[in-house]
């Protein structure tokens, strides 16, 4: 079963910055055969796409609310995907999660067109 790892959440004051991990393991196809997101979600709101990647990291989608603060990168060798986040604001505090995306998905918004997540990050940002 393939698994998602993140790491790097935490507190941070308002303008900080922090860089999340997600490292893939597990049988099946190459992790370099795979489109990923990241997500995230606040308490009380549905998880919500920050960001796209694809497999060989030439196309990245961001949501217009994290356009020019964040950054996702991937290193295939490593089988990890990065989410790099900067002048991070109070309402950037959510669960971050990093998933895989299915290559029949279309939609890369649609939570229900990955097909493996990780147990998410916590990222706080205090005001």
């Amino acid at each position: 079963q393939v698994q998602l790892v993140e790491s790097g959440g935490g507190l941070v004051q308002t303008g900080g910055s922090l860089r999340l991990s997600c490292a893939v393991s597990g049988p099946g196809r190459s992790f370099s055969m795979y489109s990923m997101g990241w997500f995230r979600q606040a308490p009380g709101k549905e998880r919500e796409l920050v960001g796209s990647i694809n497999w060989s990291g030439e196309s990245i989608y961001y949501a217009s609310a994290v356009e020019g603060r964040f950054t996702i990168s991937r290193d295939n060798a490593k089988n990890t995907v990065y989410l790099q986040m900067n002048s991070l604001k109070p309402e950037d505090t959510a669960v971050y999660y990093c998933a895989r995306r299915s290559p029949a998905s279309r939609n890369p918004a649609n939570t229900s067109g990955y097909d493996s997540w990780g147990q998410g990050t916590q990222v706080t940002v205090s005001s």
